[in-house]
């Protein structure tokens, strides 16, 4: 290798774009139109100049041995043969020397294995660029992002193949990847409590499946009980982790967060879950902490953190803002809308709820009366035989007074919120039908950004290509 070459011919490539460009506007004055020509063209200089520099620089590390020696096998020099990589500079064509073995089989190119670059096309830089914006972005939009700020334009079809193929690493390597992260994370300091919390978030497969909504009333030789894509829950959990205050609510420090596209009976995800939660229980500090379980309503998910033994010491609690949810939806049946006694009724149980912890039963009670006494239509009596159904079978799970009284959350607002960053900002814009591996690939990369864990993972996808 040649610094004073790579240096030479780099600088000479950047040298003339600029003195083109000043001979050509020697006699124009400053105008804002011709100081930005400058800098597209200062810029698209700098790409040559990288471009030319990583050249020169790569391709002065190539073996020029007649032949090598590996595994066993005799490799012999054939001839050069020219590939294109992606740098961060742009596309650059380079030359390697290509070896053969005398008994036959896969070639051997000794410079792509040098810079990592076997059966690569980005560089990896190039790829943690790719992968980081697509987690927020779709290629398409990532794709207009790096012509607006980057040296390097990939399109849209080449982020889409990134995506795939370093997605499917991340699925092949999850447990992999999974352990690294956990054993490298601590819990915040000043943790107090810690809570986990479990969700769905409705994501259209491109997959047939059972139309839902409202039946079709036109004649039509279209079977409608199925249509081309179906709605189906993707799941999404979080571990969040506070600290008490005596006189506020407590204070959310972090949360972890991890996703899955719909499966049966999301086995995929409850394991990767009580993964989570066991790095965190098994922690020394852990012990003096409070452990909650909050979520929503679903009777799935309690079913299964009933009958899971990793939950066993977690305090459980239904979040408060959904049973308000449906003491609301209780108020209107038995009132009706923009009824002044309904907005007392509402308001009496969600200061008692908070202040009282035998108020469940209470609310069971004059919900029972109010049905047992008034006449209803039939609509407002099965909105409020939901309600009632709901607080039957969570009052167990609605210590609120006695939550509040020890500093400790009542919502499950990180988990919801999770669910609209993780899988809905993401995944359910207008149009878009995903196929499971394609979503998982995009869940992959947005819980490892959400999760702060990006940096993490990237460092271990470095090491392990370097080993490969």
């Amino acid at each position: 290798m040649d610094m004073k070459i790579i240096i030479s011919t780099a600088t000479n490539e950047f040298k003339q774009k600029l003195t083109d460009f000043c001979k050509n506007h020697a006699t124009r004055e400053l105008t804002p139109e011709l100081s930005q020509e400058f800098m597209q063209v200062t810029k698209d200089a700098l790409a040559t100049l990288g471009m030319t520099a990583v050249k020169e620089f790569i391709e002065s590390f190539d073996c020029r041995k007649e032949h090598i020696s590996q595994e066993g096998k005799l490799y012999r020099l054939k001839f050069k043969g020219e590939r294109r990589f992606l740098t961060l500079f742009g596309e650059i064509s380079i030359s390697r020397n290509i070896y053969q073995p005398d008994i036959g089989g896969e070639c051997l190119i000794p410079l792509d294995s040098y810079w990592g670059m076997k059966r690569e096309y980005a560089a990896i830089d190039v790829r943690e660029s790719i992968l980081y914006s697509s987690s927020q972005n779709t290629p398409e939009d990532t794709a207009k992002l790096f012509q607006k700020v980057a040296l390097f334009t990939p399109s849209a079809t080449t982020i889409k193949r990134v995506i795939k193929k370093e997605g499917e690493f991340i699925e092949e390597h999850r447990e992999e990847i999974k352990s690294r992260i956990l054993e490298l994370e601590t819990l915040p300091e000043n943790t107090d409590v810690v809570v986990a919390s479990m969700d769905g978030a409705n994501v259209l497969l491109n997959e047939k499946g059972k139309k839902k909504g409202r039946p079709r009333e036109r004649p039509t030789d279209k079977n409608v009980s199925e249509s081309a894509s179906c709605y189906k829950n993707a799941m999404v959990g979080s571990i969040s982790f506070y600290e008490k205050y005596d006189d506020v609510r407590p204070v959310r420090l972090s949360s972890r967060y991890l996703s899955r596209m719909p499966e049966d009976k999301a086995l995929t995800f409850k394991n990767d879950f009580e993964k989570e939660i066991r790095s965190v229980i098994d922690n020394p500090s852990i012990k003096s902490m409070d452990k909650i379980v909050l979520c929503d309503g679903a009777r799935g998910i309690w079913k299964y953190v009933k009958s899971s033994e990793i939950f066993n010491g977690f305090e459980l609690l239904v979040d408060y803002y959904h049973t308000m949810e449906y003491v609301s939806k209780a108020a209107e049946a038995i009132f009706g809308k923009n009824n002044d006694f309904g907005t007392h009724w509402y308001k009496k149980w969600k200061k008692r709820l908070l202040e009282d912890n035998t108020a469940p039963q209470g609310l069971i009670r004059s919900i029972k009366y109010y049905r047992d006494t008034y006449k209803m239509a039939k609509h407002r009596r099965e909105a409020l035989d939901s309600s009632l159904t709901f607080l039957k079978n969570n009052k167990d799970k609605m210590n609120y007074a006695d939550f509040m009284n020890r500093g400790l959350p009542i919502g499950s607002g990180p988990v919801e919120a999770a669910c609209k960053t993780l899988v809905k900002q993401r995944m359910c814009r207008s149009g878009m039908r995903w196929s499971r591996n394609g979503g998982e690939n995009i869940l992959h990369l947005r819980t490892l950004v959400k999760s702060n864990r990006w940096e993490t993972y990237w460092n271990w996808y470095k090491e392990f290509k370097k080993a490969a």
